[in-house]
């Protein structure tokens, strides 16, 4: 007989549910996982990042499974232990059911077990014996654990660590003379390579040598290129006394272990292993084999002089004239690069229309090699780019002005964009703010709990982080907040307030709210004038009016400018629109601090 055409592979799948009793099977019916947030019941990740769109149900016992979950097999002898077999164990708080007695068909519960938060067996299992990671739990059953176990030592492997099959033996590897073998412990001394404790990760040694290394550590590349330096730099396996520091971490790098370091003879730059293979720091490229690209002078040049203080920028189509500021004729102007105030700073003016650059921002190569981002960065001048994304990668503020973005065509991290001040901030200097230098660190792509000492907020991408140990980091956002502005309704520049301990209660000169003195905050102390940081500096500070963009590819929002004497009332909060720019959203008239609520 023909098997019927147009079926679904997944409906022809007819084994049963690994929870039914092998007397009462349950039949696993297939579903679409497109907007499923159930986890799959084997190894506890969302059923929706499903390969093939479909994952198995079972309608009685309500779990979910993965199609390449469906069929793990119930023992098996892995790397990681090999003295014994792992049986697939399915485990609660009350109860385990352990894969040495489990059928072909599916596990059942041990009758014989009366003792309330013990298994036949003895103890709990919680955690995995090799990462020491808790084994996750489904959604749908949250008091149950799915792991591999053995019944002999109690060893507990979970099932993402059942995935890491690392080889038993590496016959010439690159960073050793001798073939390596697996280390079957969680390695819990500095691996030789990197310097580092990991016991999660797969371990190799050479005895004869006393040598042991991550897996991830044997095929480290022997020379690479980093944007950070303009060099070269290699892997050696110690580093000749004295102790440096690592220019990427600031940390110092301990000579007993492997590190990258420059080859030049006048050049002291040297890094950790993990810090000069991060990658927002490295390419990915091995060039041991690859010659040195020749000195080949690329013109980055953004402009040409056509005459005494006149201009030709790649950026615009007519010529720029370098002009004084005067404070009553260009008080409204902004650059088009980084679209802050003219205020105080000669600055370069179009003959023919409204277009304005100060002169460092005039002077911005068109490439160059930045710390954020492992690829060269080019300088887009477009406002409005053809994805759409006007947020810059490192501050999250929405910009119009010119953009840094990555000129390689495949590189990953594509979606990378760093407005102008943020680029300009200097990899290591001292600033206002604090009383050590502070580094760029990379991208915070593990999650440490990073806390922003200016707005207070979870860290979660890029930062700039003390070079001592005071641990000290902020933010972007806060980094790039000029210490002094320029208030129309004030003669005196404000100054940045970095928090004040005291008792008396300050105001709002623009929203007329209560300012809080522990945050920061602008002053001017002669005229007794206080206003909020965001009041005065907000995410839309970068907005430049008279563009209008798509709000993450949702709703069409226009920038206005707020400078009539009569102010649009806005159709959220039913009040006046403070600030410079005020949006048009649709039809309605929104102020800045109700634009997000409406997007």
């Amino acid at each position: 007989m023909e098997e019927p055409k147009n079926i679904h592979p997944a409906a022809l799948y007819t084994k049963g549910c690994r929870l039914a009793h092998p007397t009462h099977p349950h039949t696993l019916s297939p579903k679409l996982s497109k907007n499923t947030k159930s986890n799959c019941f084997t190894c506890g990740k969302q059923v929706s990042t499903s390969s093939r769109g479909f994952h198995y149900h079972c309608t009685i016992c309500d779990v979910d499974f993965h199609e390449e979950c469906v069929n793990i097999p119930r023992k098996i002898l892995h790397p990681f232990h090999l003295q014994h077999p792992l049986f697939l164990t399915y485990g609660k708080h009350d109860n385990i059911i352990d894969g040495s007695n489990m059928s072909e068909q599916g596990p059942y519960e041990d009758q014989g077990t009366s003792d309330p938060g013990k298994s036949g067996w003895g103890n709990i299992f919680d955690n995995c014996t090799w990462c020491g990671k808790y084994i996750p739990t489904p959604s749908s059953h949250p008091r149950m654990t799915v792991f591999y176990r053995c019944s002999i030592c109690n060893f507990c492997l979970d099932t993402m660590c059942t995935q890491t099959k690392p080889p038993l033996t590496i016959e010439n590897p690159k960073g050793h003379h001798h073939s390596l073998v697996l280390f079957p412990r969680p390695l819990l001394v500095p691996c030789d390579a990197c310097g580092l404790v990991n016991a999660s990760e797969a371990s190799y040694a050479c005895f004869q040598c006393n040598y042991v290394v991550h897996q991830y550590c044997v095929d480290l590349p022997r020379v690479i290129k980093i944007t950070r330096h303009p060099h070269r730099l290699s892997f050696s396996p110690y580093l000749p006394p004295p102790n440096s520091l690592c220019r990427v971490c600031y940390k110092t790098v301990d000579i007993k272990y492997g590190q990258y370091s420059c080859k030049d003879e006048d050049c002291s730059y040297v890094l950790h292993t993990k810090c000069a293979t991060h990658v927002m720091v490295w390419d990915g490229k091995e060039l041991e084999w690859e010659p040195e690209e020749p000195g080949v002078i690329e013109d980055i040049a953004p402009f040409k002089n056509v005459g005494d203080g006149l201009i030709e920028h790649f950026s615009h189509e007519h010529h720029l004239k370098l002009e004084k500021y005067d404070s009553v004729r260009d008080a409204r102007k902004q650059c088009e690069a980084c679209v802050l105030p003219i205020h105080l700073h000669d600055f370069y003016k179009c003959m023919q229309c409204d277009f304005f650059l100060h002169v460092v921002c005039a002077c911005l190569p068109k490439k160059v090699d930045h710390a954020l981002h492992n690829h060269s960065i080019i300088l887009d001048p477009s406002p409005l780019p053809t994805d759409g994304n006007l947020q810059c990668s490192a501050c999250s503020r929405t910009s119009t002005g010119f953009k840094y973005k990555c000129a390689e065509k495949n590189c990953k991290i594509h979606w990378f964009k760093i407005d102008v001040p943020c680029f300009l901030v200097p990899e290591y200097s001292i600033d206002k703010v604090h009383e050590h230098p502070l580094f760029i660190a990379p991208f915070n792509y593990d999650y440490e709990p990073f806390r922003c000492n200016g707005c207070k907020r979870g860290l979660t991408k890029n930062r700039l982080q003390c070079s001592t140990l005071c641990e000290y980091s902020i933010c972007y956002e806060c980094a790039t907040i000029p210490s002094e502005l320029h208030y129309k309704y004030d003669k005196h520049p404000l100054t940045l307030c970095y928090g004040e301990d005291t008792d008396d209660k300050y105001w709002c000169e623009e929203c007329e709210k209560e300012v809080n003195t522990s945050e920061w905050f602008y002053t001017c102390n002669e005229c007794c004038t206080t206003i909020h940081r965001n009041c005065l500096f907000g995410f839309h500070v970068y907005l430049k009016p008279g563009n209008t963009f798509k709000y993450h590819n949702r709703r069409m929002v226009e920038v206005l400018d707020n400078k009539s004497s009569t102010r649009p009332v806005c159709s959220r909060c039913e009040d006046r629109c403070q600030g410079s720019i005020y949006f048009k959203v649709d039809v309605r008239n929104v102020c800045a601090s109700c634009l997000l609520k409406c997007l």
